[in-house]
């Protein structure tokens, strides 16, 4: 129970004359009594908080960045009509800053055995479960004197998914691919390393892949034609160690990896190919494994949204035990991971054979814009140093670069903007190259 902002007033506005006219205990008694009996009724016609009945119903997912809306239903079981502000509690991050206050608060009336919703309307800014706190309401007499207020807890979790927000460049990745299996009429050919049929030789085509043995049942000379290679096993490796914690922009590392790896696995997908995915630190956070191509993309999505990267050092040589474990038959390994020089040097270079042995390896990083920003600034004392640094880390990481390519690893460094994109070109060129 509480007082309220009205009570308070008429209570110093009944002071004035007492005090100018009839300074006395009798005649704050004379003005103050009335007004608690008006508060007792008052108080007395609100309508039970404690007996309300409280559900919810709406949005259990949204990608960051979006909005989500949660209804809740309030029934008000008694015989007095609700008249009521209500607080619907959610974590800090369920709005954007600033904005809680008005989303998160609500006034209502509901009539006596009626119930009554409202809406309040999420906006995320962190991945992961958000789950709802207490629902605090505070019901009001028909004077507005005095309230009644309790807190009622409604369990309800809205999950927060990735944004992938690089899915605006999968129609052109596709296109790329069905030029790939030639089923557009654009004239390009794959080399490919899987038959597909044979047709008559044209002037152009490469010598090489003319079938002598079905040339000699014809009256022409017949080609093979080939198509990229299907049914492929992709393994996605997140590295959720330290490094991925590094913020690029608004984000950190570990976000632009994830989305990255949304764009391979919904192009290979689409492609034929298997994908899988592992995420490793010290030990295994996330494992997603033998699920078909329409529920491939849901799978990482949902796990990818609980994934939150680990202020450890990555253990390079359980990532790669782990990683073959998962892996048994050849495979294409797409490590999203850091190219800094120590990490690399000391951690993935001296057990990387084991993998390139085995499979083919691509390396995925994130690179930032700042650096090239600050390598090209002139003008003062400042910038020029800040161009220097940015230089050296420049050299160190094409340096590492050439280091694993050295190793037969296929190296992508794109900023965060260019990463997914860039990501999916390499899996294309490998691809049409017959290398998975």
């Amino acid at each position: 129970m509480a007082l309220t902002g009205r009570t308070a007033l008429l209570a110093a506005l009944g002071s004035l004359p007492v005090g100018i006219w009839e300074p006395s205990w009798t005649g704050i008694l004379a003005v103050n009594a009335p007004l608690a009996v008006a508060c007792a009724c008052d108080f007395a016609l609100a309508a039970p908080v404690r007996r309300l009945g409280l559900t919810r119903s709406g949005d259990t997912s949204v990608r960051l960045g979006d909005t989500a809306d949660v209804t809740l239903t309030i029934t008000n079981p008694s015989r007095r009509p609700l008249r009521a502000r209500l607080r619907d509690a959610w974590p800090p991050s369920s709005w954007q800053p600033g904005t809680e206050t008005t989303a998160s608060r609500h006034r209502l009336t509901v009539p006596p055995g009626e119930r009554r919703r409202v809406t309040t309307r999420l906006r995320p800014t962190r991945r992961g479960d958000r789950q709802a706190d207490r629902v605090t309401i505070r019901s009001y007499g028909p004077l507005g004197l005095f309230s009644r207020q309790g807190t009622h807890r409604a369990p309800w979790t809205v999950r927060v998914l990735p944004p992938f927000t690089s899915r605006k460049h999968l129609p052109s990745k596709l296109a790329r691919l069905r030029e790939l299996d030639g089923r557009t009429s654009v004239l390009t050919r794959g080399e490919g390393t899987e038959f597909d049929s044979l047709r008559e030789y044209v002037p152009g085509d490469d010598t090489r892949s003319i079938d002598w043995r079905a040339t000699a049942r014809r009256t022409t000379v017949a080609v093979r034609t080939w198509r990229p290679e299907r049914d492929r096993h992709i393994l996605l490796v997140l590295d959720t160690g330290r490094t991925s914690a590094g913020r690029v922009g608004d984000a950190p590392r570990l976000d632009a990896s994830m989305d990255a790896a949304l764009l391979l696995a919904a192009l290979a997908s689409r492609a034929g190919d298997r994908v899988d995915l592992l995420a490793y630190d010290r030990k295994v956070r996330a494992l997603v494994q033998g699920r078909t191509a329409g529920d491939v993309l849901p799978a990482l999505v949902n796990t990818m949204a609980m994934l939150e990267p680990e202020l450890v050092e990555t253990d390079a040589r359980g990532l790669t035990a782990t990683t073959l474990r998962t892996s048994p038959r050849r495979s294409l390994i797409v490590l999203l991971t850091t190219l800094d020089a120590a990490p690399i040097e000391e951690g993935l270079l001296p057990v990387l054979t084991q993998l390139t042995q085995r499979h083919t390896v691509l390396l995925a990083s994130v690179a930032d814009p700042h650096i090239t920003e600050m390598a090209t600034a002139r003008g003062n004392a400042d910038a020029v140093y800040e161009a220097a640094a940015a230089a050296q880390a420049q050299s160190e990481r094409h340096r590492t670069a050439e280091q694993l390519r050295r190793h037969g690893v296929t190296v992508v460094d794109a900023t965060p903007d260019n990463l997914a994109p860039a990501l999916a070109d390499a899996y294309l060129a490998l691809k049409t190259a017959g290398r998975l």
